[in-house]
Protein backbone atom coordinates (compact mmCIF):
# COMPACT_ATOMS: atom_id res chain seq x y z
CA UNK A 1 0.00 0.00 0.00
CA UNK A 2 1.57 3.28 -0.69
CA UNK A 3 2.13 6.25 1.71
CA UNK A 4 0.48 9.72 1.40
CA UNK A 5 3.32 11.03 -0.18
CA UNK A 6 3.98 8.53 -2.87
CA UNK A 7 0.27 9.14 -3.73
CA UNK A 8 0.63 12.49 -3.78
CA UNK A 9 1.03 14.78 -7.25
CA UNK A 10 0.71 18.23 -5.76
CA UNK A 11 3.25 18.61 -2.58
CA UNK A 12 3.55 21.44 -0.52
CA UNK A 13 6.92 22.02 1.46
CA UNK A 14 7.65 23.80 4.44
CA UNK A 15 11.16 24.67 5.65
CA UNK A 16 11.58 26.67 9.21
CA UNK A 17 14.05 29.57 9.44
CA UNK A 18 16.73 27.41 11.98
CA UNK A 19 16.90 24.80 8.89
CA UNK A 20 17.63 27.53 5.82
CA UNK A 21 19.59 29.91 8.01
CA UNK A 22 21.20 27.35 9.95
CA UNK A 23 20.17 28.09 13.27
CA UNK A 24 20.78 31.83 12.59
CA UNK A 25 24.30 31.86 11.29
CA UNK A 26 23.33 33.00 8.04
CA UNK A 27 21.64 31.32 4.69
CA UNK A 28 23.10 27.65 4.85
CA UNK A 29 23.69 27.23 1.14
CA UNK A 30 24.70 23.11 1.38
CA UNK A 31 21.26 22.60 2.92
CA UNK A 32 19.22 24.09 0.09
CA UNK A 33 21.44 22.91 -2.78
CA UNK A 34 20.57 19.55 -1.10
CA UNK A 35 16.76 20.17 -0.45
CA UNK A 36 16.24 21.89 -3.90
CA UNK A 37 18.32 18.44 -5.80
CA UNK A 38 15.34 16.10 -3.65
CA UNK A 39 12.51 18.26 -4.75
CA UNK A 40 14.23 18.17 -8.38
CA UNK A 41 14.20 14.15 -7.78
CA UNK A 42 10.45 14.45 -6.74
CA UNK A 43 9.68 16.41 -9.69
CA UNK A 44 10.94 13.65 -11.95
CA UNK A 45 8.78 11.67 -10.54
CA UNK A 46 5.82 13.40 -11.86
CA UNK A 47 4.59 15.56 -8.62
CA UNK A 48 4.39 19.46 -8.69
CA UNK A 49 6.20 21.24 -5.90
CA UNK A 50 5.94 24.16 -4.33
CA UNK A 51 8.53 25.40 -1.55
CA UNK A 52 7.40 27.55 1.58
CA UNK A 53 10.24 29.20 3.11
CA UNK A 54 10.90 31.67 6.00
CA UNK A 55 14.61 32.28 6.79
CA UNK A 56 14.24 36.10 4.71
CA UNK A 57 14.03 38.06 8.16
CA UNK A 58 16.86 36.03 9.85
CA UNK A 59 18.70 36.55 7.08
CA UNK A 60 18.39 40.23 7.11
CA UNK A 61 19.32 40.34 10.77
CA UNK A 62 22.36 39.11 10.03
CA UNK A 63 23.41 41.32 7.07
CA UNK A 64 22.20 44.32 9.34
CA UNK A 65 24.11 42.89 12.42
CA UNK A 66 21.03 42.22 14.47
CA UNK A 67 22.33 40.24 17.34
CA UNK A 68 18.80 39.34 18.24
CA UNK A 69 15.43 39.34 16.38
CA UNK A 70 14.39 43.39 16.50
CA UNK A 71 10.71 43.82 18.13
CA UNK A 72 10.19 47.13 16.18
CA UNK A 73 8.06 46.38 13.51
CA UNK A 74 10.18 48.88 10.95
CA UNK A 75 12.99 47.09 11.41
CA UNK A 76 11.82 43.61 10.83
CA UNK A 77 10.55 44.89 7.58
CA UNK A 78 13.89 45.96 6.67
CA UNK A 79 15.46 42.77 7.57
CA UNK A 80 12.92 41.29 5.35
CA UNK A 81 13.35 43.78 2.50
CA UNK A 82 17.36 42.62 2.92
CA UNK A 83 17.17 38.93 3.66
CA UNK A 84 14.81 38.03 0.74
CA UNK A 85 17.50 39.24 -1.64
CA UNK A 86 20.04 36.60 -0.57
CA UNK A 87 17.03 33.81 -0.24
CA UNK A 88 16.11 34.70 -3.54
CA UNK A 89 18.96 34.27 -4.99
CA UNK A 90 20.26 31.25 -3.23
CA UNK A 91 17.05 28.93 -4.13
CA UNK A 92 16.93 30.36 -8.05
CA UNK A 93 20.73 28.96 -8.54
CA UNK A 94 20.16 25.96 -6.30
CA UNK A 95 17.16 25.14 -8.65
CA UNK A 96 19.00 26.22 -11.51
CA UNK A 97 21.62 23.84 -11.41
CA UNK A 98 19.53 20.86 -11.83
CA UNK A 99 17.48 22.76 -14.73
CA UNK A 100 14.17 24.02 -12.66
CA UNK A 101 13.18 27.53 -12.30
CA UNK A 102 11.71 29.19 -9.51
CA UNK A 103 9.44 31.94 -9.22
CA UNK A 104 9.13 33.94 -5.62
CA UNK A 105 6.26 34.78 -4.75
CA UNK A 106 5.39 36.56 -1.63
CA UNK A 107 1.72 36.62 0.22
CA UNK A 108 0.00 38.64 3.01
CA UNK A 109 -3.43 37.93 4.81
CA UNK A 110 -5.21 40.49 2.76
CA UNK A 111 -4.41 37.79 -0.53
CA UNK A 112 -6.27 35.58 0.54
CA UNK A 113 -8.79 37.43 2.27
CA UNK A 114 -10.26 39.50 -0.62
CA UNK A 115 -12.22 36.71 -2.69
CA UNK A 116 -10.44 37.97 -6.33
CA UNK A 117 -7.25 38.29 -4.87
CA UNK A 118 -7.78 34.84 -3.53
CA UNK A 119 -8.64 33.58 -6.89
CA UNK A 120 -5.73 35.82 -8.86
CA UNK A 121 -3.11 33.91 -5.78
CA UNK A 122 -4.20 30.51 -6.96
CA UNK A 123 -4.00 30.65 -10.56
CA UNK A 124 -0.74 32.44 -10.65
CA UNK A 125 -0.21 29.21 -8.58
CA UNK A 126 -1.71 26.82 -10.72
CA UNK A 127 -0.13 28.31 -13.90
CA UNK A 128 3.51 28.30 -11.99
CA UNK A 129 3.34 24.40 -11.17
CA UNK A 130 2.25 23.87 -15.05
CA UNK A 131 5.39 25.73 -16.71
CA UNK A 132 7.35 23.41 -14.60
CA UNK A 133 8.50 26.29 -12.33
CA UNK A 134 8.98 26.05 -8.76
CA UNK A 135 7.29 28.74 -6.72
CA UNK A 136 9.30 30.00 -3.38
CA UNK A 137 6.75 31.23 -0.92
CA UNK A 138 6.98 33.67 1.85
CA UNK A 139 4.95 35.84 4.16
CA UNK A 140 5.63 39.18 2.85
CA UNK A 141 7.43 40.75 5.58
CA UNK A 142 8.52 43.89 4.13
CA UNK A 143 4.58 45.04 4.46
CA UNK A 144 2.88 43.06 7.01
CA UNK A 145 1.67 44.29 10.13
CA UNK A 146 0.91 42.23 13.56
CA UNK A 147 -3.03 42.74 12.59
CA UNK A 148 -2.82 40.92 9.01
CA UNK A 149 -0.04 39.00 9.35
CA UNK A 150 -0.41 34.93 8.76
CA UNK A 151 1.54 34.44 12.00
CA UNK A 152 3.72 31.85 10.84
CA UNK A 153 4.69 29.82 7.83
CA UNK A 154 3.65 26.58 9.21
CA UNK A 155 -0.16 28.53 8.65
CA UNK A 156 1.10 29.74 5.27
CA UNK A 157 1.97 26.57 4.05
CA UNK A 158 -1.40 24.92 4.85
CA UNK A 159 -3.22 28.20 3.62
CA UNK A 160 -1.07 27.27 0.19
CA UNK A 161 -2.05 23.59 0.38
CA UNK A 162 -5.85 24.46 0.57
CA UNK A 163 -5.45 27.18 -1.83
CA UNK A 164 -3.91 25.02 -4.66
CA UNK A 165 -5.64 21.64 -3.31
CA UNK A 166 -2.41 19.87 -2.06
CA UNK A 167 -2.55 16.12 -1.41
CA UNK A 168 0.51 16.89 1.01
CA UNK A 169 1.87 19.21 3.10
CA UNK A 170 5.42 18.06 4.31
CA UNK A 171 7.05 20.61 7.08
CA UNK A 172 10.29 20.48 7.86
CA UNK A 173 11.68 21.14 11.08
CA UNK A 174 14.51 20.90 13.41
CA UNK A 175 12.62 18.23 15.67
CA UNK A 176 12.55 14.68 13.90
CA UNK A 177 8.34 14.43 14.62
CA UNK A 178 6.23 15.62 17.07
CA UNK A 179 6.93 13.47 20.56
CA UNK A 180 4.73 12.88 23.84
CA UNK A 181 6.19 15.12 25.32
CA UNK A 182 9.07 17.79 24.67
CA UNK A 183 12.33 15.38 23.75
CA UNK A 184 14.98 18.06 24.77
CA UNK A 185 13.48 17.98 27.92
CA UNK A 186 12.13 14.63 29.03
CA UNK A 187 14.04 12.12 27.61
CA UNK A 188 11.01 9.46 28.21
CA UNK A 189 9.35 11.39 25.07
CA UNK A 190 8.13 8.57 22.14
CA UNK A 191 7.90 9.40 18.87
CA UNK A 192 4.41 9.59 17.48
CA UNK A 193 4.57 8.12 14.23
CA UNK A 194 0.95 8.33 12.83
CA UNK A 195 -2.17 10.04 14.07
CA UNK A 196 -5.02 11.79 12.70
CA UNK A 197 -4.89 15.79 12.49
CA UNK A 198 -6.92 17.67 14.32
CA UNK A 199 -6.74 14.92 17.34
CA UNK A 200 -7.16 17.57 20.53
CA UNK A 201 -4.53 15.57 22.41
CA UNK A 202 -2.21 16.58 19.45
CA UNK A 203 -2.82 19.84 20.97
CA UNK A 204 -2.00 18.97 24.25
CA UNK A 205 1.29 17.19 23.49
CA UNK A 206 2.94 20.16 21.72
CA UNK A 207 4.61 23.29 23.39
CA UNK A 208 5.66 26.70 22.68
CA UNK A 209 8.09 27.91 20.04
CA UNK A 210 10.84 26.05 19.68
CA UNK A 211 13.68 28.71 19.07
CA UNK A 212 14.08 32.44 19.02
CA UNK A 213 14.94 32.59 15.62
CA UNK A 214 11.46 31.56 13.95
CA UNK A 215 7.90 32.36 14.92
CA UNK A 216 6.07 28.90 14.55
CA UNK A 217 6.63 25.76 17.41
CA UNK A 218 5.19 22.51 17.29
CA UNK A 219 2.35 24.14 18.34
CA UNK A 220 1.57 25.94 15.06
CA UNK A 221 2.66 22.67 12.64
CA UNK A 222 -0.38 20.69 14.54
CA UNK A 223 -2.60 23.45 13.69
CA UNK A 224 -1.63 23.90 10.48
CA UNK A 225 -1.92 19.67 9.72
CA UNK A 226 -5.25 20.51 11.28
CA UNK A 227 -6.17 23.05 8.47
CA UNK A 228 -4.56 21.51 5.61
CA UNK A 229 -6.88 18.64 6.38
CA UNK A 230 -9.85 20.56 6.16
CA UNK A 231 -8.93 20.44 2.49
CA UNK A 232 -8.11 16.87 2.36
CA UNK A 233 -4.63 17.16 2.74
CA UNK A 234 -2.17 15.45 4.18
CA UNK A 235 0.43 16.84 6.57
CA UNK A 236 4.29 14.87 7.18
CA UNK A 237 6.03 16.34 10.49
CA UNK A 238 10.35 15.53 9.63
CA UNK A 239 13.53 16.33 10.76
CA UNK A 240 14.78 18.64 7.60
CA UNK A 241 18.18 17.68 8.52
CA UNK A 242 17.64 13.98 8.14
CA UNK A 243 19.65 12.42 4.50
CA UNK A 244 17.52 12.69 1.76
CA UNK A 245 14.41 13.21 3.97
CA UNK A 246 12.40 14.43 0.79
CA UNK A 247 12.85 11.61 -2.03
CA UNK A 248 13.01 8.64 0.63
CA UNK A 249 9.38 10.01 1.85
CA UNK A 250 8.50 9.84 -1.85
CA UNK A 251 9.81 6.33 -1.96
CA UNK A 252 7.79 5.09 0.79
CA UNK A 253 9.57 5.20 3.88
CA UNK A 254 7.93 6.21 7.39
CA UNK A 255 10.17 8.98 8.67
CA UNK A 256 9.02 11.58 11.16
CA UNK A 257 5.38 12.09 12.40
CA UNK A 258 2.49 11.74 9.45
CA UNK A 259 -1.07 13.35 10.49
CA UNK A 260 -3.85 12.23 8.29
CA UNK A 261 -6.33 14.16 6.73
CA UNK A 262 -9.94 11.87 7.74
CA UNK A 263 -12.27 14.54 5.69
CA UNK A 264 -13.17 15.36 2.37
CA UNK A 265 -12.45 18.43 0.24
CA UNK A 266 -14.60 21.19 1.34
CA UNK A 267 -15.87 23.42 -1.83
CA UNK A 268 -13.60 25.74 -2.86
CA UNK A 269 -15.57 29.08 -1.43
CA UNK A 270 -16.11 27.32 1.86
CA UNK A 271 -12.50 26.25 1.92
CA UNK A 272 -11.64 30.19 1.01
CA UNK A 273 -13.99 31.34 4.16
CA UNK A 274 -12.67 28.69 6.50
CA UNK A 275 -9.37 29.99 5.74
CA UNK A 276 -10.08 33.76 6.74
CA UNK A 277 -7.76 34.32 10.19
CA UNK A 278 -9.03 37.67 10.34
CA UNK A 279 -12.66 38.42 9.83
CA UNK A 280 -14.48 41.76 9.00
CA UNK A 281 -16.57 41.17 12.19
CA UNK A 282 -18.28 38.57 14.37
CA UNK A 283 -21.86 37.85 15.59
CA UNK A 284 -22.26 36.22 19.10
CA UNK A 285 -24.64 33.31 18.84
CA UNK A 286 -26.90 31.83 21.73
CA UNK A 287 -27.22 28.00 22.86
CA UNK A 288 -30.18 27.32 20.66
CA UNK A 289 -28.34 28.69 17.37
CA UNK A 290 -24.95 26.95 18.07
CA UNK A 291 -27.43 23.80 18.29
CA UNK A 292 -28.94 24.47 15.02
CA UNK A 293 -25.84 25.22 13.10
CA UNK A 294 -23.08 22.48 14.60
CA UNK A 295 -26.04 19.37 14.71
CA UNK A 296 -28.47 20.29 12.47
CA UNK A 297 -26.76 21.85 9.88
CA UNK A 298 -29.39 25.23 9.75
CA UNK A 299 -28.74 28.67 8.77
CA UNK A 300 -27.82 31.37 10.96
CA UNK A 301 -31.60 33.33 11.51
CA UNK A 302 -31.51 37.02 13.35
CA UNK A 303 -33.31 35.73 16.51
CA UNK A 304 -30.50 33.10 17.22
CA UNK A 305 -28.17 36.25 17.46
CA UNK A 306 -27.38 38.04 20.94
CA UNK A 307 -24.30 40.51 19.72
CA UNK A 308 -23.07 42.14 16.74
CA UNK A 309 -19.10 43.02 16.83
CA UNK A 310 -17.37 45.02 14.28
CA UNK A 311 -18.65 46.98 11.03
CA UNK A 312 -18.85 44.53 7.72
CA UNK A 313 -21.29 45.25 4.79
CA UNK A 314 -22.81 42.78 2.74
CA UNK A 315 -20.83 39.69 1.57
CA UNK A 316 -18.41 40.03 4.12
CA UNK A 317 -16.79 37.12 6.00
CA UNK A 318 -17.76 36.77 9.47
CA UNK A 319 -17.23 34.75 12.29
CA UNK A 320 -19.79 33.11 14.47
CA UNK A 321 -18.88 32.32 18.09
CA UNK A 322 -20.63 31.32 20.95
CA UNK A 323 -21.25 33.15 24.44
CA UNK A 324 -18.33 31.63 25.69
CA UNK A 325 -15.78 32.72 23.37
CA UNK A 326 -15.53 29.69 21.43
CA UNK A 327 -15.53 30.29 17.12
CA UNK A 328 -18.10 28.06 15.36
CA UNK A 329 -18.31 28.88 12.33
CA UNK A 330 -17.87 31.60 9.33
CA UNK A 331 -19.81 33.00 6.78
CA UNK A 332 -21.10 35.20 4.25
CA UNK A 333 -23.18 37.46 5.79
CA UNK A 334 -26.69 38.84 4.16
CA UNK A 335 -26.68 42.23 5.50
CA UNK A 336 -24.40 44.81 7.32
CA UNK A 337 -23.49 45.10 10.87
CA UNK A 338 -25.86 48.07 11.59
CA UNK A 339 -28.61 46.18 9.83
CA UNK A 340 -27.73 43.04 11.57
CA UNK A 341 -27.78 44.88 15.05
CA UNK A 342 -31.24 45.89 14.01
CA UNK A 343 -32.76 42.79 13.40
CA UNK A 344 -31.38 40.62 16.02
CA UNK A 345 -33.04 38.89 18.15
CA UNK A 346 -35.85 39.13 15.90
CA UNK A 347 -38.31 36.37 13.96
CA UNK A 348 -37.60 36.47 10.59
CA UNK A 349 -40.80 37.68 9.45
CA UNK A 350 -40.03 41.01 10.73
CA UNK A 351 -36.84 41.61 8.55
CA UNK A 352 -38.64 43.33 5.71
CA UNK A 353 -40.67 45.51 8.70
CA UNK A 354 -38.00 46.41 10.10
CA UNK A 355 -35.32 47.19 7.41
CA UNK A 356 -37.59 47.61 4.13
CA UNK A 357 -36.61 45.09 2.31
CA UNK A 358 -35.38 41.28 2.79
CA UNK A 359 -31.87 40.27 1.49
CA UNK A 360 -32.62 37.00 2.78
CA UNK A 361 -34.40 34.87 6.00
CA UNK A 362 -31.09 34.41 7.45
CA UNK A 363 -28.00 36.48 8.51
CA UNK A 364 -26.52 33.80 7.05
CA UNK A 365 -27.59 30.61 4.55
CA UNK A 366 -26.10 27.32 4.98
CA UNK A 367 -24.96 27.49 1.87
CA UNK A 368 -22.44 30.32 2.80
CA UNK A 369 -21.12 28.60 6.00
CA UNK A 370 -18.55 26.60 6.96
CA UNK A 371 -18.25 24.91 10.50
CA UNK A 372 -14.64 25.23 12.17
Amino acid sequence: MKSVIQKATRIIIKVGSSLVTNDGRGLDHAAIARWAAQIAALRALGKEVVLVSSGAVAEGMLRLKFETRPTDIHELQACAAVGQMGLAQIYESSFRAHGLGTAQVLLTHADLADRERYLNARSTLTTLLRFGVVPIINENDTVVTDEIKFGDNDTLGALVANLIEADALIILTDQHGLFSADPRKDPAAVLIARCQAGDPALEAMAGGAGSSIGRGGMLTKILAAKRAAASGAHTIIAWGRDSDVLTRLANGEAIGTELSAQTGRLTARKQWMADHLHTAGKVVIDAGAVQKLSNEGKSLLPIGVVEVRGEFGRGAVITCIAEDGRALARGLSNYTSAEARRIMRKPSAEIESILGFLEGKELIHRDNLVLL
